[in-house]
């Protein structure tokens, strides 16, 4: 999807038709003031005080209206410069705009005259407003004046502007598409999870239909993971202040976490990530270059204080877990780790039919002190081994400056999903740093005493993201392995005793093998609970009536098809539990 930001057209025609609006709002509502008028990624929009009135769809409609007619109008849109005393006079009645005006340097300001309207702005924007006319107003909430919970609620408008009428159907087409695929929808219809307000923000909790999904993406991975030597571990989801002084997370990553919590002279806070645990646990026995690598792995519960603007669902909360592990390797183990991790990733991407993602090697900004530990060495030593390693086992990657961890860089894979910007999924960091602030050693072939180095590394990411993530690639249609519920039994009469029975019969096989089956006796009609079954995206909806019953047959429907299949009962039972055992897409 176009990002309006960085497109340059765009963005000029997005903030002229913010203005636009603006215009309209002051038509209707002269008493209206405004504050700002950004462009954002997706479109732009202009946060308004209406004397506390809180806008309607209806409003919203008519705001449209004014706007196409003064975008008939054609008016030629003038910028002109004027002092800071000048602006001062001009906007004396609107305390947001004084409020902005006072803030800047004293010179020249400049503003954008367009007919009956004037609006403090920087520019640039079109010739006239007619060039403004192919636009939607997308959404509108309530929004803190300069994001502060103590200041007014000020009406936040969206909008978004395209310089064709095609142009703009086709992105209200992908709008509507995104909409159908958001995970949150999808969440809410198919029952996975909930957020509360009086919980917390950010803070999801999984009902059991999504806390089913949520253990099947567990089991899956730390199956993969232990075929391959992880070891599982249970670590606290709290720690110590002086854990992550030590880790260096407190000086660099304090205002992501937390606050502290003071308990009989000690402080806590809620854990942002697992390292600095893990590392305890390595540094809780000696160990010998034999020994390496020992591979940690947990599915391990993390908190952030993300801001409750960048909340979204379960794709970014305040509480998340991730599918984490710290591999402790000596230097000559790092580029086969790698290369494992890597195999890893792209064998469980494979799995999930990901074929869409691109390979990043984020490296540190050296100009960037505050973020980075700083240790010179450290990281060009770190840096070209594991650019090294990359360009050795074959995998193609671009380079970010700026993206890496605070201890060290890494291999970010992200992927472009069905809706929205990119995501990174999976990770694979080096790290030189935390061993050595964590005094980790292991004894060598020579019997000296070394440093290890570690990997940390993510392969769904956040269970939680990964299932978002899932969602919205599927549209919930989700593969029968993964199904909260994997068949539905839906009988044709439910007083006949002897179809009854040979549905239980049924359940009961299809129990037994661990397939998640429901059974359907309520008195609806039939059509409303088929209509019902697809609603809920079950892979097989089983029909059975006198007939099947008694010749002994399973009739059945794949989701989203019209076509009935017939086949016998063992046959239906083993092909359940074959696409279910071989995790068919």
């Amino acid at each position: 999807m176009v990002n309006f930001k960085e497109d340059e057209q765009l963005n000029t025609l997005n903030h002229s038709c913010a203005h636009l609006m603006a215009q309209a709002v002051k038509h209707l509502y002269p008493d209206a003031k405004f504050w700002v008028g950004p462009v954002v990624d997706t479109g732009f929009y202009y946060d308004m005080d209406l004397g506390g009135k809180a806008l309607n769809e209806e409003d919203i409609a008519a705001i449209e209206k004014e706007m196409k007619k003064v975008a008939k109008t054609g008016v030629k849109i003038y910028r002109r410069e004027i002092s800071k005393d000048e602006a001062l006079e001009m906007f004396k009645d609107d305390p947001y705009k004084m409020d902005l005006i006072s803030n800047m340097e004293d010179g020249t300001i400049t503003c954008y005259d367009q007919g009956d309207f004037t609006d403090l702005c920087r520019g640039p924007h079109v010739d006239n407003v007619k060039l403004c006319r192919n636009f939607k107003l997308i959404k509108h909430s309530g929004a803190y004046w300069k994001g502060d919970a103590e200041n007014q609620v000020l009406e936040r408008v969206y909008g978004v502007c395209f310089p064709t009428a095609e142009e703009l159907e086709e992105h209200l087409k992908l709008l509507e598409e995104a909409k159908e695929r958001d995970h949150r929808k999808i969440g809410k219809e198919m029952g996975l999870f909930m957020v509360d307000d009086l919980i917390g923000r950010g803070l999801p909790m999984f009902l059991p239909n999504g806390y089913t999904i949520w253990q099947e993406l567990e089991d899956y991975i730390k199956g993969k993971e232990r075929k391959l030597g992880y070891q599982h571990v249970m670590t606290p989801c709290v720690g110590t202040v002086d854990l992550y002084k030590t880790s260096g997370h407190w000086d660099h990553y304090k205002e992501n976490m937390f606050p502290a919590m003071e308990v009989e002279g000690e402080s806590f806070v809620l854990r942002p990530m697992n390292c600095p645990h893990h590392m305890r646990i390595f540094a809780n026995k000696p160990h010998s270059y034999k020994d390496l690598p020992i591979r940690i792995a947990e599915i391990a519960h993390d908190f952030r204080f993300e801001s409750s603007g960048t909340l979204k669902g379960i794709e970014r909360g305040r509480h998340f877990c991730q599918n984490d592990s710290h591999i402790f390797v000596s230097p000559d183990q790092i580029k086969d780790e790698v290369k494992s991790v890597c195999d890893l990733i792209f064998s469980t991407y494979e799995d999930f039919g990901i074929t869409d993602y691109r390979c990043v090697l984020s490296l540190r900004d050296p100009a960037d002190t505050k973020k980075y530990h700083q240790d010179d060495e450290m990281w060009d030593t770190a840096e070209q081994a594991l650019r090294e390693t990359l360009n050795e086992i074959g995998i193609e990657y671009t380079e970010e400056i700026g993206e890496a961890a605070f201890y060290g860089p890494k291999l970010d894979v992200n992927v472009k999903p069905a809706i929205g910007n990119e995501i990174t999924l999976s990770t694979c960091q080096l790290d030189f740093c935390l061993p050595a602030k964590f005094e980790l050693t292991y004894i060598d072939s020579d019997g000296e005493k070394k440093t290890p180095v570690v990997l940390h590394r993510a392969i769904l990411g956040s269970l939680d993201r990964f299932m978002a993530y899932i969602l919205e690639e599927t549209k919930g249609n989700l593969p029968t392995w993964l199904a909260p519920t994997q068949v539905k039994v839906l009988p044709v009469k439910t007083d006949d005793e002897s179809l009854m029975a040979y549905c239980d019969k049924l359940i009961t096989a299809l129990e037994d093998a661990d397939v998640r089956v429901a059974f359907d006796t309520r008195s609806e009609k039939l059509g409303y609970k088929m209509r019902e079954a697809q609603m809920q995206k079950v892979p097989y909806m089983v029909v059975l009536g006198a007939k099947e019953a008694e010749e002994g047959v399973i009739s059945f429907r794949l989701h989203g098809e019209q076509k009935t299949t017939t086949v016998g009962f063992d046959e239906f039972v083993d092909m359940i539990v074959t696409e279910i055992k071989t995790k068919k897409r």
